[in-house]
């Protein structure tokens, strides 16, 4: 028996009839699997739960100051590239009907290594995501308790430890941001009920956050100037972001508004019909997405001038105010965003949960969270370990730090995925069992290459600090991987008692 190379550990690929629908490659091993569930509604309502947040009611501060109201163009850009991966993604998940998203198909095409890289990018997208809308879900609900009651939250306990100041970081003893840790609370206790309460809650407060967008919309064109759009491009060259340099810039910062689409692909292993219905919702979750963004950016910036915006706190609830004069429209609008970002917060840690438990049920990661409980059928100690983490970062952590990373692990892991579109459309796949499924339009290569190029160009404008911290995340997988997933794969293990 030849003993395999590393290059052939590095790049086995998991059999497509392996992952969820087929044989584990540890036939040894028990393991409790996920309740088959949701449909193509639901799968919908999550993309768009986990999407529709903290992005399109908070970003625009951070945005707008970059791009001014070209930031229109700058999602549309996001949106450009999120569709052309978001079709990559439908052609893999009527493929692969797997629970871990990217990582699963990356498994199935690209091999092991690679599928751990993207795990942790994805890990980092999920992770870092859910504490960065809780951040944004602190700002609304204080500006609803002070319309409502006309009292606020007091700063040292809205305010995180570890912040970004004009020297750097800078770091305040004895302050947390207890809002979105109680947040990252409520949503892991819904969670730990069971996934099919969790999604009929989540897909109420998806429609009830669509009807808010839709209302500031009405309201905020009541107000609409047109002069506020001129001049288009920003100016301001003091911070490098003038024309369309600020354009890609605030691209990808509110790329980040378009992250969650892949949280449909996470449910793969709880779908009905993973092969049909995870490709529909992924599409249908985009477009509905996209439409609510434009139509926001668009009012938005006609109701108020670019340069009112930075620093913005509930920038669209002021946007209102400010708009009718009086307090009603910002308190509803508020109270809409409150709910908005529970369902974001929610999805992310569904996403990261599922993540985590698929690649601990391939031996890559300890078994501890592949462990399901019998009575909710949920990853029960995983969605509590990841609850901690988040709300550990949420509460001590400034969202400054929080959103290019984001965009960063989300954009990799994007490139991937659209580049295994050609290796799976060569494997041989049984049509008359599984259906045609879904296939990416124009062939197997210019939709995925356009999609890596347009991750490309959206990553190039992020910080070099961004880079920096994304390298050593990146480092400290290669360790994990080769300390603990490479002598613990169950692939590997199964292969070497088949060879």
């Amino acid at each position: 028996m030849n003993k395999p190379t590393l290059r052939q550990k590095l790049f086995r690929t998991k059999p497509i009839e392996m992952h969820d629908d087929g044989p584990h490659p540890e036939p040894q091993v028990r393991i409790e699997t996920l309740r088959r569930s949701l449909g193509v509604f639901s799968l919908t309502m999550l993309g768009v739960g986990g999407t529709v947040g903290t992005g399109i009611f908070f970003t625009l501060a951070e945005a707008v100051p970059k791009a001014g109201p070209a930031v229109i163009l700058s999602f549309l850009i996001a949106a450009f590239t999120a569709g052309l991966t978001a079709l990559c993604y439908a052609e893999l998940a009527s493929r692969v009907p797997a629970s871990g998203s990217s990582y699963s198909y990356i498994y199935a095409t690209l091999g092991e290594f690679l599928a751990y890289m993207v795990a942790a990018c994805i890990l980092l997208e999920f992770g870092l995501s859910a504490s960065a809308t809780a951040i944004g879900w602190s700002a609304y609900l204080n500006n609803f308790i002070e319309n409502a009651f006309g009292w606020h939250i007091p700063q040292a306990l809205r305010s995180p430890m570890i912040v970004l100041g004009t020297g750097g970081m800078e770091i305040h003893w004895g302050r947390i941001n207890l809002p979105p840790v109680l947040l990252i609370v409520m949503c892991g206790a819904l969670l730990l009920r069971g996934v099919r309460e969790s999604i009929t809650i989540n897909s109420v407060m998806v429609l009830i956050k669509i009807s808010i967008l839709v209302f500031f919309a009405v309201i905020a064109y009541s107000g609409f100037n047109a002069e506020n759009f001129t001049p288009f491009f920003n100016a301001d060259n003091s911070k490098g972001h003038a024309g369309m340099t600020g354009v890609t810039a605030a691209a990808a910062t509110v790329f980040f508004s378009f992250i969650g689409l892949d949280t449909v692909a996470s449910g793969g292993a709880e779908a009905k019909n993973a092969r049909r219905d995870v490709p529909r919702g992924i599409i249908a979750a985009l477009l509905i997405v996209t439409v609510c963004y434009l139509l926001v950016a668009v009012t938005a910036i006609g109701a108020q001038s670019a340069g009112k915006f930075e620093g913005q706190e509930a920038g669209l609830a002021v946007i209102l105010q400010n708009v009718t004069g009086k307090v009603w429209p910002a308190l509803v609008l508020s109270a809409g965003a409150v709910i908005s970002v529970f369902s974001v917060t929610l999805a992310s840690i569904y996403g990261q949960t599922r993540i985590l438990y698929a690649v601990a049920s391939d031996g890559l990661i300890s078994k501890t969270f592949r462990q399901v409980s019998r009575n909710s059928q949920v990853p029960a100690r995983n969605t509590v370990i990841v609850c901690v983490f988040a709300a550990l970062v949420a509460g001590l952590v400034d969202s400054s730090y929080l959103w290019d990373m984001v965009s960063m692990g989300t954009l990799c892991a994007f490139a991937m995925v659209s580049a295994a579109v050609p290796v799976i459309r060569r494997q041989p796949y049984d049509v008359a069992r599984h259906g045609r499924g879904f296939r990416v339009p124009f062939g197997p290569y210019l939709v995925p290459g356009l999609s890596v190029l347009s991750c490309l160009y959206i990553m190039k404008d992020l910080s070099v600090t961004t880079y920096a911290v994304f390298a050593v995340w990146m480092c400290c997988a290669v360790t994990g991987y080769f300390a603990y997933a490479i002598r613990h794969s169950h692939l590997g293990r199964h292969r070497a008692a088949h060879a």
